[in-house]
């Protein structure tokens, strides 16, 4: 998974409804000479990736295997916002942290590893591989962020608040859909219960 880019001609229309929720004109580059462009696409990617590292099911990947490298190192990929053990029965004695760019253990006090260790993962993912509803969701977001730096007009930031509030709800429900979700406590992806569905009784 690549590193998150400046990707122009993706951003470029979530730059110009961040500047048209605010009352500017669009544009036709990401020109960083022009202070609102230059705010309004720094105010994207800090959105993007402050919204991201909440952790969702698109984003987030469990119990992969990692081995040290010839200095018994675990490096930290570069569009990975956290990373920490599986919870399971070998990694009770470990409690591990981000530190020089490498995997730490607190309790052990190194950062050299012995064993091929398996980790949860939290991805930084590149703005054209975020669900839609998460695109509209930052993008309201940021417009919010927007409002307060560049307009301060207290009416416009409250109605950006309602959109954003909108968007996150839309969030959440493509959430609750897409991670499959059980109060039974299953481990995911082992989720095999089906639960009522009404429209069944049509078919009677």
């Amino acid at each position: 998974m690549p590193y998150p880019t400046t990707n122009a001609a993706q951003e470029l229309p979530a730059v110009n409804q961040i500047l048209a929720s605010v009352g500017q004109a669009p544009v036709t580059t990401l020109d960083q000479t022009n202070p609102d462009v230059a705010i309004a696409y720094d105010t994207l990617l800090q959105v993007s990736r402050e919204v991201q590292a909440e952790g969702w099911s698109f984003n987030t990947e469990e119990n992969i295997k990692e081995s040290p490298d010839a200095n018994g190192y675990i490096l930290y990929p570069a569009n990975v916002l956290q990373m920490d053990l599986t919870h399971n029965s070998s990694n009770y004695n470990k409690d591990v942290i981000k530190k020089n760019g490498r995997l730490y253990d607190k309790i052990e006090h190194t950062d050299v590893w012995t064993d091929d260790v398996y980790v949860d993962k939290l991805f930084w993912f590149d703005w054209v591989d975020l669900p839609t509803v998460m695109q509209d969701y930052i993008v309201a977001k940021a417009a919010v962020t927007v409002s307060s730096r560049i307009v301060g007009d207290g009416e416009q930031y409250e109605m950006l608040q309602q959109r954003e509030a909108y968007c996150r709800a839309a969030v959440m429900e493509y959430e609750c859909n897409q991670g499959d979700y059980t109060f039974f406590g299953h481990p995911r992806g082992q989720n095999y219960y089906n639960s009522y569905q009404p429209y069944h009784a049509l078919y009677r």
